[in-house]
């Protein structure tokens, strides 16, 4: 039997989802969370085999982080991501995150199916209009991805500068900083400013 667990802050999708895989011969229901909190609270008494996780929830942390948190405390356990948002950040964020797949809420139920099944083996099943995306965005080079003073922002960020002196060092706002860390941030699928640095460092944004 694969043993599968819901993370979703709406009880309706936890509850329909649930119902769909339960009446699945193969596939028994083992738990349920609202918040990212809960799944981290709950998640070892659970004994998952595999975790459908949605992306957006509310409280402090939400499905990308989640997911990686979860993959640290229990690697074991395979994470599928489901979100009505499909786009490359998230989907790539997701991934990076140490999620095996990602499924668009809109899917067909069968194709959530397919994803469990396939995660229990340790196989990605992933929609080919994904797959292509994935691919694309994974050969990019950050400086595809960044505008020139996004660049410049995480290597300010990386050298370890606070918004207030990265605005005065770029002579903007520290409003102005703050939405260039978010996109920077969104397009790069992390989860906050500590990542964003160790990203830069890894990849030659500063020595």
């Amino acid at each position: 039997m694969i043993r599968v667990a819901f993370v979703d802050d709406h009880s309706i999708v936890r509850r329909s989802l649930s119902a769909y895989l339960s009446a699945q011969p193969d596939i028994v229901v083992v738990g349920e969370a609202s918040s990212g909190e809960q799944a981290l609270a709950d998640a070892p008494a659970w004994n998952a085999d595999v975790i459908v996780m949605d992306v957006l929830m509310p409280g402090g942390i939400d499905g990308i982080e989640t997911t990686r948190r979860l993959k640290r405390l229990l690697p074991q356990v395979q994470i599928i991501v489901l979100s009505g948002y499909s786009d490359d950040a998230r989907v790539i964020g997701a991934l990076r995150a140490g999620a095996i797949t990602y499924v668009e809420k809109d899917s067909e139920p069968e194709q959530l199916l397919e994803a469990v099944r396939g995660a229990a083996q340790g196989k990605a099943v992933l929609e080919p209009k994904l797959m292509q995306r994935v691919m694309q965005a994974q050969t990019m080079r950050h400086s595809d991805v960044l505008t020139e003073r996004e660049g410049e922002v995480l290597k300010l960020l990386a050298e370890g500068l606070t918004n207030a002196e990265i605005a005065a060092r770029l002579f903007v706002s520290e409003e102005t900083v703050k939405t260039h860390v978010a996109n920077i941030l969104r397009k790069l699928g992390l989860a906050h400013r500590t990542q964003a640095a160790v990203y830069a460092i890894r990849n030659g944004w500063v020595s």
